[in-house]
């Protein structure tokens, strides 16, 4: 089962990278202004983040593979709807209602059942590895899928093919993507076709407590990262350095290799250091080279600092869900996936808008600045306030720091 949820990760990335940066040259190409292309990455955000959240309160009374066969389905008409519609309205309504992610990691209703499913091991060091493979599996796809990003353009000089087909027909492959994701899930095993739990009770009756007070803090982390969501430093570099769509692709490309690579660092870090200081003291860093990025005279030192960035921003990921997982009992981890990671869609669905609005009057990179600060805040609340809580469920009721690893 394992293997099937990664694989299917994989191809969901691949398709992520090649949306999240041709998404911005797309709507561009038709006309959209950059205000408009963030609204619409705001409606991709907060609508995934609204169906997200549903899924997963309901997730104990839901059976895993209905979910994911059901956001299959969703996927399809989402590609086929951006493939489809030019209206800003209807583009708007589908990208509210479907899957489209502008990010460069994942932020779907696939995401909360998926952990779910994974955070049934056990052991915490066992645990961090698989999340780790699992999100090597979609950055490094969507490493693959940002550099097939250049394709369209390519298509459009090479074979004479116009422009904007070339480009519409990303968002078929995206539909694609969809059909073939349902091969893969109807094949999971049993324990994906029935509910978590049989029991009518509260989601997070032990757990809310620590959930909330998590979810407060992603809400921060995920405002901020909103800021400099794929897509919208796509436009910042086609607007600030000229870039295309291929040099955006093949930058996109690096840095998504680097944040894959990086990730099997941390289950080491996790084991010797601890969840919470894995998660902090590598995300600090690469807050500080993405604020220094915006103010890169040239593309090559700006580069230089995003790739800096990616290097090291990813690194959180794993000890983040594995240490979500830790502190609920096994019944209530979809419902805490998904309330943990919802802040991931629905706050960050606030920011593109406005970083729309900063790029639309200047091409200094203020929403990567925004990122950074609100980022830097995060960390440190978060070391503040969890340092000392186990990665253990009887941290619902005990701390000891020791224990966090």
């Amino acid at each position: 089962m394992n293997r099937r949820i990664i694989a299917a990760r994989g191809l969901r990335g691949f398709v992520d990278g090649l949306v999240s940066v041709v998404l911005a040259g797309y709507l561009a190409q038709a006309g959209f202004s950059a205000v408009e292309i963030g609204a619409i990455a705001t409606a991709t955000l907060l609508g995934s983040a609204l169906l997200t959240l549903g899924v997963g309160l309901a997730g104990t009374r839901l059976a895993p593979r209905s979910v994911l066969l059901f956001a299959c389905a969703l996927m399809t008409a989402t590609g086929l709807g951006f493939a489809s519609v030019e209206s800003f309205a209807l583009l708007l309504a589908v990208a509210f209602v479907g899957t489209l992610n502008p990010t460069a990691g994942d932020v779907s209703v696939f995401l909360p059942t998926e952990q779910a499913l994974l955070g049934r091991e056990d052991d915490v060091r066992a645990r961090t590895a698989l999340f780790a493979r699992y999100n090597v599996a979609g950055t490094l796809l969507g490493a693959l899928g940002a550099l097939a990003s250049g394709l369209p353009e390519l298509a459009a000089s090479q074979f004479g093919v116009a422009l904007p087909t070339a480009l519409r027909s990303v968002f078929l492959v995206y539909a694609l993507c969809g059909a073939t994701l349902v091969a893969i899930y109807a094949g999971l095993g049993s324990a994906a076709g029935r509910p978590a739990v049989a029991a009518k009770r509260a989601p997070l009756e032990r757990s809310r407590r620590i959930v909330l007070k998590l979810t407060a803090l992603f809400a921060l982390d995920s405002f901020g990262g909103g800021f400099a969501v794929q897509s919208l430093v796509a436009l910042w570099l086609f607007q600030r350095f000229g870039f295309s769509l291929a040099q955006a692709g093949a930058f996109f490309s690096v840095a998504a290799l680097l944040s894959a690579l990086s990730q099997f660092v941390s289950p080491r870090l996790a084991e010797r250091f601890g969840l919470i200081n894995t998660m902090v003291y590598t995300h600090i860093p690469a807050n500080l080279f993405l604020i220094a990025a915006a103010f890169m005279p040239t593309a090559p030192l700006a580069l230089v600092f995003l790739l800096a960035r990616s290097s090291l921003s990813q690194m959180d990921v794993p000890a983040r869900q594995s240490y979500v997982m830790a502190v609920v009992p096994p019944e209530e981890r979809a419902a805490a996936a998904s309330v943990t990671n919802v802040p991931r869609s629905l706050t960050s669905a606030l920011s593109p808008l406005l970083a729309g609005a900063l790029l639309a009057r200047s091409t200094i990179g203020w929403p990567l600045v925004a990122a950074g600060v609100l980022k830097l805040a995060y960390d440190f609340l978060l070391l503040h306030q969890f340092r000392a809580v186990p990665a253990t469920s009887d941290g619902l009721t005990s701390s000891a720091g020791p224990t966090s690893r």
